[in-house]
């Protein structure tokens, strides 16, 4: 029997509270997560930065603006999807996460992915793809490749930060985008077509 799923709101208390890792003693405050709670695309960056820790949200700097711009390539608005990190607390100076933390953390965003069961789940950068698709490939052979994990759909993405410091990964991120809308219309068309023939069965 699955065990039941753990409202969002309770998720929050349980992150804000959390003294798992040391990472908690240089937080300003957690960043939870922001978004559709019933959302059909989820976004996983990788952990918050300088302005994500003082405002508590996900992607608000600059990435955070270009990853507005971004959705409306795929035909979707900020409100429309839900956006988390893999770390809840940022790692001093923006290093990179350590492998100890991801292991702390992600049991956090595995309730998240469970409670919101979204359609796809957009990876933003290495360290997300990494973890849910559980593999030491990179970003580069995979972004913009459809990959499955368990019941999910998985659209690796290059990290929109990325492509403000390296211009040339900006066009590969908006073909990106572009791709995963299309991957959206193509989801839609699939459940009309199996609503019909149900339907159809129904009626016989």
């Amino acid at each position: 029997m699955p065990k039941p799923h753990i409202p969002l709101d309770e998720l929050r208390v349980q992150v804000e509270s959390c003294r798992r890792c040391p990472l908690c003693d240089g937080r300003t405050q957690t960043v939870f997560g922001v978004g559709n709670p019933h959302a059909r695309v989820m976004f996983i960056g990788e952990a918050p930065g300088k302005n994500e820790d003082l405002q508590g949200e996900p992607f608000v700097g600059a990435a955070g603006h270009y990853l507005n711009e971004l959705l409306g390539c795929a035909g979707l608005r900020r409100e429309d999807v839900f956006i988390a990190n893999v770390l809840k607390c940022r790692p001093p100076g923006n290093r990179d996460p350590r492998p100890e933390e991801i292991q702390t953390c992600t049991p956090f965003l595995r309730e998240q992915t469970r409670t919101i069961d979204p359609e796809v789940l957009v990876t933003l950068g290495k360290f997300s793809t990494q973890f849910v698709l559980k593999t030491q490939v990179g970003i580069t052979r995979l972004h913009g490749r459809v990959q499955r994990a368990g019941k999910f759909l998985v659209f690796p993405i290059f990290h929109p930060a990325a492509a403000l410091y390296d211009g040339a990964k900006r066009e590969a991120l908006e073909n990106d985008f572009v791709t995963l809308g299309q991957l959206l219309c193509q989801i839609d068309e699939q459940k009309a077509k199996a609503a019909k023939e149900a339907q159809q069965q129904n009626g016989q």
